[in-house]
């Protein structure tokens, strides 16, 4: 087993700047309208010059992307829409050569319905092996009719799928909690972590530097499988109390991960833990669990001081019981755009431009969705062109994702902006997004990227320089904080408020004396 890290020595990935590439929106190298892993890697140099210390890259594992990569067919190759194994060892060499880190996202809660694996289960019999590896039950009712219990997807409507038995008959239920295209695995089943430990060591044998682990509070599940209370739930949400998730049993999982992942000094776990209470939140980041985890509080905080206070010091709570290291992020693949988040258009992006300040003077590690550093908004795209499971499986309630995931602008003026050969891409780009491109702001001291830029080389060069934040005095309608010698404001309200004493380092927007307009972060030292 690999020998824990020197006291004094922080690991790697400890005050980390990550950048998520959402491989599919990130660049395109061949041409197909669909980025790929060689687009990576020719944009390496891109990311080096960004300041970034890692890229998280999401699934690019054989999937029939009925959700993305999100359901997996082949954990243990690459699926020929993104390249080959071949590509994705030419990213990590010349990541590696540029002292980027890659980590891979894994998706253990389940597999694609493609998987061999559930090939096999339907096609056996109640009872059998093949149907152990998943969640097979009888439905409840006459004939066995109803869903064994009452959970929903968290998609939109049930959560289990009734399938035809090998003689043609109705037969059993199998549960997929989030499309049915994603069967739920069976952890009760130790066959299913000897395979999942395979994965864990094929990537980590090919030199790949950890893992962002999707649904990190999901696998186990209740012995029973008990009704929900409540089915009346928002999508893409749940509460602490709800029996899909955040189970006990989830925590000798991630002890058995971390048991494979030490024998591979340097490597990390991050964990996607939708968890609200701090108590329950920071079991994850015990010593033998997760190296990190997602909180979401901050990029679920209202553009308001009080709130945005209130995100850091409970994110910072969360973690100190067990010493773990807080992490931060404004924007992902599944949630709305900041700039469209805080009031979209010239308000939006002031703001997002100002949280981007508060996020990346805070302590631990950071993560950076791709565009975000454009100021990119959400795209309000046309019904036809929705592809998020959400919007069926909600019955064309919920939009989904999309919005999120729409390809990059790196040039020129019109789509695809350098992102493919080809203008129509998997997602259709705006046409007036020009002005957005990298291409553009590299050559603009003002914008969004060169405030991103400017912002991450001081974080990088001020790394370390404090584990908590010193909460200062400001006006109402503000906020103020030190870390280190860094010292961080945020203006919040309607009017314009005096900023703390010090020297300006950087702003999010224009100053005016030694006043901080609304709307508007600084560092100072």
């Amino acid at each position: 087993m690999a020998a824990s890290p020197h006291p004094d020595h922080k690991p790697w990935w400890a005050d980390s700047a990550f950048y998520q590439a959402y491989p599919r929106s990130f660049a395109d190298s061949n041409g197909d309208g669909v980025g790929d892993l060689d687009g990576v890697t020719a944009h390496l140099d891109y990311l080096s010059d960004l300041g970034v210390d890692a890229i998280w890259l999401n699934p690019v594992m054989v999937s029939p992307m009925a959700d993305h990569g999100y359901d997996v067919a082949d954990p243990r190759d690459i699926d020929p829409l993104f390249g080959d194994l071949t590509a994705l060892d030419r990213l990590v060499t010349a990541a590696h050569e540029r002292s980027i880190k890659l980590t891979m996202d894994l998706v253990p809660n389940h597999t694609s319905s493609a998987h061999p694996w559930f090939v096999e289960a339907l096609a056996a019999v109640p009872g059998s092996r093949a149907r152990e590896l998943y969640i097979f039950r009888d439905g409840r009712g006459p004939d066995g009719t109803r869903p064994p219990n009452n959970w929903v997807s968290v998609f939109g409507g049930p959560a289990w799928t009734r399938v035809t038995e090998p003689d043609g008959r109705p037969g059993q239920w199998y549960l997929h909690l989030f499309d049915a295209s994603q069967p739920d695995l069976n952890w009760d089943n130790p066959e299913v972590f000897a395979d999942f430990e395979k994965t864990l060591r094929f990537w980590l044998d090919r030199g790949v530097d950890g893992f962002r682990i999707d649904v990190s509070h999901g696998m186990a599940k209740p012995p029973g499988l008990p009704d929900m209370a409540v089915t009346d739930v928002k999508l893409l949400a749940h509460q602490d109390d709800d029996p899909r998730f955040n189970r006990p049993g989830v925590h000798p999982i991630h002890r058995a991960i971390r048991a494979v992942v030490d024998d591979y000094p340097g490597a990390v776990t991050v964990g996607e833990v939708w968890v609200h209470d701090n108590a329950q939140f920071a079991e994850y980041l015990r010593p033998d669990e997760l190296h990190l985890a997602f909180n979401f509080r901050l990029l679920q905080a209202d553009f308001d001081a009080a709130d945005i206070r209130d995100a850091i010091d409970n994110s910072l709570a969360a973690v100190a019981s067990v010493d773990g290291t807080p992490t931060w992020a404004l924007e992902n693949h599944d949630v709305q755009r900041a700039v469209t988040r805080y009031g979209d258009g010239a308000i939006g992006l002031a703001r997002a431009r100002a949280m981007a300040l508060v996020l990346l003077a805070l302590p631990g590690s950071v993560f950076v969705y791709n565009g975000q550093e454009l100021g990119l908004p959400e795209v309000e795209l046309p019904e036809e062109a929705l592809q998020d499971p959400v919007w069926e499986r909600s019955g064309h309630t919920e939009r989904g994702r999309d919005g999120c995931r729409v390809p990059l602008p790196w040039s020129g003026a019109a789509p695809a902006f350098g992102f493919s050969a080809r203008a129509d891409t998997w997602l259709p780009m705006p046409s007036d997004w020009a002005p957005l491109t990298v291409e553009r702001q590299l050559g603009d001291p003002d914008s969004t990227l060169s405030l991103y830029r400017r912002a991450l080389e001081i974080r990088r060069e001020r790394a370390g320089s404090g584990t908590g934040v010193e909460w200062l005095p400001i006006s109402d309608g503000a906020l103020a904080f030190r870390r280190g010698g860094l010292v961080c404001a945020l203006n919040t309200g309607e009017r314009p408020v005096a900023l703390p004493d010090g020297e300006l380092l950087l702003a999010s927007g224009p100053l005016s004396g030694a006043q901080l307009p609304p709307n508007t972060a600084a560092w100072l030292v």
